[in-house]
Parts: structure tokens; C-alpha cells; sequence
């Protein structure tokens, strides 16, 4: 029987996230998951929200349970105005846009700025949620050239100016999403200056911006051409992720736009999560909490890099992480990350393989571990397992040995 529905074209560049598909099969029991970008949940300041909440309803409850403003609660956005000048932007509160969550940053960016067939830049990889969030609005990418120092300017230099002409560039700076890396400075100041050189605005995403090691990351793009540059952040990786709090720091000439896509994707973020996490942050909280998850991080990652250097066989590559969330690895040669998945399940771990963080010519030999949700201990034995499913598999393909 014919159905009486009929989809939009756009819905056909809908796809399920595979990081979301794997996650179901990380629920079964026994499976140790490298896979998700999820916090870690034992870094949540329960007491502090619990106490946040308390103070909201006693002190504001009608105002905090109401309908809100669009643009977001004026206290947060002047807080947020205030931190990102550590990162050198000088950012007004009215050009903060309170989100929920940088993820749907992304969406009010591709609703506002990508049209069918426009070309959009995108770091080879890209984080999936993006190109998710881009793909209904029907643009092309142009896969920006990259290396463990990020997007290389002689790439932008290189792309096309014809028209309808590349919209933006989507870049992470730090601890990218899947790779881990970080631009330099001196990275940073010649990317800028080719986007500057080729009129290619930025929108520059930098949800673990916080997360580094044993240094800060370099000022960020925005604070090098504020005029052509968009800036997303989150709460989601410093405080909790489920409030699904995020902002953007845009100029004037989109503002206007962005908040009215806002206004019609869901009126306002919840109010209520707003005002709480205020409450727990504006007194500088931040300054106390981050630096124990930096910590807990740092300690993960060392102990991946152990395993990994003592586990992976031969061929095997990657680079360590100096902040965030991941590690990136390349396969030696032959190797399909995407068929060793059901392997490495079966064995009790479960990855995210690469080749869905690309654009275009996915790289089947990829795959993406993060170390923040096992402990140093549960990492090694993943890792161990990862190693012994690779070496299986050389085994009975001999051609695969490097």
C-alpha cells in the first residue's frame, strides 16, 4: 500500500550517527567502550547542582520555570562574554546566543549560512555531529588538506572562489574531534590570514578547548578576525552534558538571523538549566572544578599511550594527545576498521571507526578511542584486547602484516 507521506529531499542527507549506533551495542554487558565522546560521569558536581537547584526554586521559581527570552538568561550571557576573554575575544554580551547545547549551534549555522550546492570547508577528518548537522541543507564540502598540526592555509588558499562561493570553514583548534590534535600559533595565525586573504569566514567550534594537559592551546581564531569569525562553546564537557548547554558568540550582520532560527527551532533554551548553571559557576567554580578533571584526563591518556605502545602491533599509528578526549589510530595497511568493529565486539571492546568523520575519501584505516570513561586500569585491558583482535586478524591474513 502506497504511504500518503512525503519527505522533503533534504531528509534523504539525514543519516543515524554511527557513534550513536554503537553506543546501543556498548550497553550490552561486559563490553569495555572506547567508542563514545561521552564525560566522564563521575566528574559531574552533583552536590553543586543539587544545591544550585535548591537556590533557583527558592529564589526564583516562577521566573525560572516561565518562558524565557530567546536570546538566553542575560546573567550567563555576560558571564560568558567575560570568560571568553581569556581566550582574546572581545565579545559584547548581546553577541552571545544561548544554545542548547553547541550542537545545535551547528544547526543554526547550517540553517543560516548553507544553501543547496554551496560549498562548505571541512578539516580532513571532521567531526561527524557537524557534517550531521549541515547535510539537510543540501551543501557541498570542500575537504580541507590536514596534518597532526590541523588545517593546512596553503589549502584554503587553494580552494575556488567562483561563485555561489565557499559559505565558511568549519575548524576545531583543540583536541579536535576525532583526532586529538591542536593547531599552533603560528598555525593559527597563517590559517587565519589565508581565510582572511581568500574573504572565507570561520566558524570555529571548541567544545574541549578546557581540557588540556599540561598547557593551555594558543589564542583562539576569533580573537585573531573577530569580524569574520563565528564562536561556539559548551558546558557539556566541564560541568554536564545532559543540560545540553552551549552558546555562540556571532557578529552583528548574523546575529539577527541566527536568533531568529533560534526563536524557531525551540523559542528558548530551557530557562531552568540556564539558571541553575549559572548559579553554580558564576562565583568561579570553574577555576576549582576543571583543573580536577584535567587530571583524571591526563592520567587516562597516559595510560592509553602505555597500552598502546605496549599492545598495538607493529604499523600501527597515532599521535599522543596533549588535551580532550581521543586518540586517533591508523591501521597498517589492509586494514578495514569498519569490519574489524564486529571482531573487537565479539572480543568485549568496542571503537568508533574514521571513515565517518570524513567529508569525502574516507580513510578505511582510522578508527577513534576515547580515554575518559574507563579507568587506567579497564583502558589496558581494552586496549590489550585491541591489540590481540588486530593480531588475529594478521594472522589469518597474512598479507595485512606490515
Amino acid at each position: 500500500m502506497s504511504t500518503v507521506w512525503t519527505q522533503a529531499r533534504r531528509a534523504a542527507r539525514m543519516n543515524p550517527s554511527i557513534i550513536r549506533e554503537i553506543l546501543k551495542v556498548t550497553e550490552k554487558p561486559g563490553i569495555l567502550s572506547m567508542a563514545g565522546g561521552l564525560p566522564s560521569a563521575d566528574t559531574f558536581p552533583v552536590d553543586e547542582i543539587k544545591a544550585a537547584c535548591d537556590r533557583v526554586l527558592s529564589q526564583n521559581p516562577k521566573e525560572a520555570l516561565q518562558y524565557a527570552s530567546s536570546e538566553g538568561f542575560a546573567p550567563l550571557r555576560e558571564w560568558v562574554a567575560a570568560r571568553v576573554a581569556q581566550l582574546g575575544i572581545r565579545a559584547r554580551p548581546d553577541q552571545v546566543l544561548i544554545t542548547s547545547g553547541s550542537q545545535q549551534g551547528l544547526d543554526l549555522v547550517g540553517k543560516v549560512m548553507c544553501d543547496a550546492g554551496a560549498p562548505v570547508a571541512v578539516e580532513t577528518p571532521t567531526y561527524l555531529g557537524a557534517l550531521q548537522a549541515f547535510n539537510p541543507y543540501e551543501p557541498i564540502y570542500a575537504s580541507l588538506a590536514s596534518d597532526e598540526g590541523g588545517v593546512r592555509p596553503e589549502a584554503i588558499a587553494a580552494l575556488p572562489h567562483d561563485a555561489p562561493g565557499t559559505r565558511f570553514a568549519y575548524l576545531l583548534p583543540n583536541y579536535q574531534n576525532p583526532t586529538g590534535r591542536v593547531m599552533s600559533a603560528q598555525r593559527r595565525e597563517a590559517v587565519v590570514a589565508a581565510a582572511q586573504a581568500a574573504r572565507l569566514p570561520i566558524v570555529e567550534d571548541n567544545p574541549y578547548g578546557d581540557l588540556w594537559f599540561d598547557q593551555p592551546p594558543p589564542a583562539s581564531l576569533s580573537s585573531l578576525w573577530p569580524e569574520g569569525s563565528l564562536y561556539l562553546g559548551s558546558f557539556s564537557k566541564v560541568l554536564t552534558p545532559g543540560f545540553r548547554l552551549g552558546y555562540m558568540i556571532a557578529p552583528d550582520e548574523l546575529y539577527p538571523k541566527l536568533l531568529q532560527a533560534k526563536q524557531a527551532a525551540d523559542l528558548h533554551t530551557p530557562g531552568f538549566n540556564q539558571r541553575v548553571v549559572h548559579e553554580v559557576i558564576k562565583n568561579g567554580f570553574l577555576d576549582q572544578h576543571v583543573p580536577k578533571i584535567r587530571a583524571r584526563y591526563k592520567a587516562n591518556r597516559d595510560a592509553m599511550a602505555a597500552a598502546m605502545q605496549a599492545h598495538l602491533p607493529a604499523g600501527c599509528e597515532w599521535q599522543n594527545p596533549e588535551g580532550g578526549m581521543f586518540f586517533w589510530v591508523r591501521l597498517p595497511e589492509g586494514f578495514d576498521a569498519m569490519a574489524l568493529l564486529p571482531l573487537a565486539v565479539e572480543a568485549g571492546i568496542a571503537f568508533v571507526p574514521g571513515a565517518a568523520f570524513y567529508a569525502q575519501h574516507p580513510d578505511p584505516r582510522t578508527l577513534r578511542l576515547s580515554f575518559v570513561t574507563l579507568t587506567p586500569d579497564l583502558i589496558t585491558e581494552g586496549v590489550s584486547i585491541l591489540g590481540r583482535v588486530l593480531r588475529e586478524a594478521m594472522a589469518e591474513a597474512p598479507e595485512l602484516t606490515p
